[in-house]
């Protein structure tokens, strides 16, 4: 099983999780922003990771720290429970649609981090979710996984659904990136690591 326990506790926020790559989409999330909840949940249904989660932020400021730092420990938790990386498929994409939402996400575990990001939502909150974060908690996913990010909006107007299909769109591709294909000796890179 690949799995991760991080705690990360900064003056700013104080965070616990577990994630296992190889689970059932077990979850319990409580990161005290209800609509990221509901999308974390999301991800680990879509995935099928267990993911244990508790974050208290300083959510009297506003919303940035705590989802930030929640993108950070994920990240983290990413690449610890990936290990060397040996046999993993290393890409993953997903055209995921939620009504009449589209979105793609395509990703490499490359240990080169970087985030393409193209997402237009037009509210400026989702529930308690600062809309601008959801670029912020992508890009320190995939810094701190060493993950190449792409994720585009092909097109949407709910902005529920639109961040909805996102979020189940990098579950599905991370799903398939993380797969282990016992025909992969090593890391699979004509270099021969990553």
């Amino acid at each position: 099983m690949r799995v991760a326990e991080l705690t990360r506790k900064t003056k700013e926020t104080d965070i616990s999780l577990t994630l296992n790559l190889d689970g059932q989409g077990m979850n319990e999330i409580n990161t005290g922003i209800g609509f990221l909840d509901h999308m974390l949940t999301l991800f680990s249904v879509h995935g099928r990771f267990d993911l244990k989660l508790s974050c208290k932020g300083d959510l009297h400021v506003d919303s940035h720290h705590t989802v930030e730092d929640i993108g950070i420990v994920l990240g983290k938790a990413i690449a610890e429970a990936l290990g060397t990386r040996e046999s993993i498929a290393r890409y993953g994409s997903s055209l995921l649609p939620m009504d009449e939402s589209l979105a793609m996400v395509a990703l490499d575990l490359s240990n080169r981090p970087f985030i393409y990001f193209d997402v237009p939502v037009s509210a400026r909150k989702v529930g308690e979710l600062d809309s601008e974060m959801l670029e912020e908690f992508f890009r320190a996913v995939s810094v701190n996984a060493g993950m190449t990010l792409h994720i585009k909006l092909m097109h949407g107007k709910n902005n529920h659904h639109i961040i909805e299909a996102v979020f189940k769109a990098f579950a599905r591709a991370l799903k398939e990136a993380v797969k282990i294909d016992p025909e992969i000796k090593g890391v699979l890179s004509s270099k021969g690591s990553l």
